[in-house]
């Protein structure tokens, strides 16, 4: 069995059970979440170490995370405050050169106890607001300290404001944290003396009273969303995986807000690739997914969202948009709006948000766009062009099997969204007559939605430069007896054009499974007008929609409609 002593969800119980008729033997499995031992936190008589924690100050008018905090949205602009005060207050070099110094506390000689190694964003703030003494950890015997050579050459720079001394139990802090488990188990001098010291910040201390206490008993006296989020911060920050998980838990049972998801999607980024955040994290993707659902609707708000707010709504397969191409020309109208300069621009579209455009659903006309645009690198929009075009190209099975091929975790590129205009195949000629060729597939779940008297659009298509579009109707017969499946060709409005076309609709019908031609005509269209066949199967819905109608096949109705402009 692999159980993670440093996260154990489950434990294996001494006893055993007999199975499949006592042939083998299964070890019984039982959660660890009853496991109180908050009877000896703090108690010498239950403890074989001291933590020491110096706790230094903050930066001078910058508050604790949670101090005066009762909202989350409070949290994270007093956290954004401090953070700004802290870059304020050290240059780009300067910090560097604290990260650096951080890492050689991490990564200490043959004298120095192991330290952090798992920092986060805000861990390595920390630091340069006091690089040398922040997060330092140094053991001690008695009352002489035996802090490394970094740490002792700069004590004189940090000021202690309080010193807290609690008793804890090794191994119960070793089970829960790798961050404890080396710190105790290094092999070197100091694993072996009784007193250990600890530095940190005043904003971190309720924060770590609770982590410890949560490390002894599985429970948090918090339940504020600042507070369980500076928890979550400080348990990152100590490794203690259960607690992140505890928290992250607790906040998803609060109301989401459009406030906390984004905090929740900008949380520092080794929180956010923590398994035990996920959740919480994928909580807020369908929070903001759900609410901006109709992106033409919210289009003011979710152009003003950050990059994970947009990549968190851009990533569903939900989305109300007419259809692919507002997805394209929403994004570029986002990176143009956040990222005014071409080589920011280019690299944010490259390596996160063309990856959230489906290029297969958009129109060959936009698709041809793509290889024009100055916003693109040239390389990768041939790359995206070709790519949406090959699949375009595919046969619909193969088409199905590379949708069923994609990977769960990935950005569903050949996944069809719930667009407002359904997507079209379309082949072109222009010899020896400008004709086209257009594919329309609807399935039986789309079909069966449209009775009584519902329509669905088709993508548009182009002939002789003018637009075309294919709609499917569910419409009373001629003589109003019973309800059919119509279809119809439409010319999109544009001024006072007028274009003579011969058309012709076919269906593939069981049990060939070919193309069977259901109705010819000829038109002279004008803009906006339509033309088609209110019954196209002559017969009645009942029967259209029927489990044995010889219409659909794996449940899609395949239409193709033929237009040649006549001369």
């Amino acid at each position: 069995m692999n159980v993670d002593l440093f996260d154990p969800r489950t434990i294996m119980d001494s006893d055993f059970s007999p199975d499949d008729g006592g042939r083998t033997l299964q070890p019984h499995l039982r959660s660890n979440s009853d496991s109180d031992f908050g009877f000896a936190f703090n108690d010498s008589n239950f403890s074989d170490r001291v933590l020491r924690i110096e706790i230094l100050p903050d930066l001078p008018d910058s508050k604790a995370d949670a101090e005066g905090c009762t909202t989350i949205a409070d949290w994270a602009r007093n956290r954004k405050r401090r953070r700004e005060e802290i870059m304020k207050e050290n240059g780009a070099d300067v910090a560097m050169q604290r990260e650096e110094q951080i890492l050689t506390c991490g990564m200490p000689d043959t004298d120095e106890v192991v330290a952090y190694e798992n920092q986060d964003e805000e861990a390595v703030a920390m630091i340069e607001e006091s690089p040398s003494c922040v997060g330092m950890i140094s053991t001690q015997l008695g009352d002489e300290a035996t802090p490394s050579h970094e740490a002792s050459s700069d004590m004189d720079f940090c000021h202690v404001l309080r010193v807290k001394t609690i008793h804890i139990s090794s191994p119960i802090l070793a089970a829960k944290s790798p961050f404890f488990y080396k710190l105790f188990s290094n092999g070197m001098r100091e694993s072996e003396q009784r007193q250990v010291t600890l530095r940190i910040h005043a904003s971190e201390e309720a924060a770590l009273m609770d982590l410890l206490n949560f490390m002894y008993s599985n429970k948090l006296s918090t339940n504020t969303p600042s507070a369980l989020l500076d928890v979550l911060m400080a348990a990152d920050k100590f490794e203690v995986a259960s607690c992140m998980r505890y928290c992250s838990k607790l906040l998803r049972s609060l109301p989401m807000t459009c406030d906390s998801a984004l905090l929740y999607l900008d949380l520092p980024s080794s929180v956010l690739i923590a398994d035990a955040v996920q959740p919480l994290t994928e909580a807020a993707k369908q929070y903001l997914a759900a609410r901006y659902k109709d992106i033409t609707k919210y289009q003011d708000e979710v152009l003003n969202l950050p990059l994970a707010g947009v990549e968190a709504v851009l990533a569903s397969d939900d989305l109300q948009v007419a259809s692919e191409d507002n997805v394209y020309d929403f994004v570029l109208r986002w990176a143009r709006m956040h990222h005014p300069k071409i080589e920011e621009r280019r690299e944010i579209l490259a390596t996160r948000l063309a990856r959230l455009i489906r290029f297969p659903y958009m129109t060959c006309r936009k698709l041809k766009k793509i290889l024009t645009c100055n916003d693109f690198d040239p390389e990768l929009a041939s790359k995206l062009v070709l790519d949406a075009l090959f699949f375009k190209a595919e046969a619909p099975y193969r088409q199905r099997s590379l949708v069923a091929a994609e990977d769960a975790n990935s950005f569903r590129r050949f996944v069809e969204r719930a667009y407002k205009y359904r997507p079209v195949k379309v082949v072109e000629f222009e010899l020896p007559r400008q004709q086209c060729v257009v594919y329309l597939d609807l399935k039986r779940e789309e079909c069966m939605n449209l009775f009584p008297a519902g329509r669905i659009y088709s993508q548009a298509f182009h002939l002789g430069g003018q637009g075309f579009f294919l709609s499917a109707h569910c419409n009373m017969d001629q003589q109003s007896s019973f309800h059919c499946f119509g279809l119809f060709l439409g010319m999109q409005e544009k001024g006072s054009v007028s274009f003579a076309v011969d058309y012709e609709f076919a269906s593939r019908s069981k049990p060939t499974e070919d193309y069977i031609s259901k109705y010819k005509g000829n038109y002279t269209f004008t803009g906006g007008k339509a033309v088609g066949y209110r019954n196209l199967f002559a017969v009645p819905w009942t029967a259209f929609v029927a489990e044995d109608s010889p219409y659909f096949i794996n449940g899609i109705l395949h239409l193709r409609a033929e237009l040649t402009i006549k001369h």
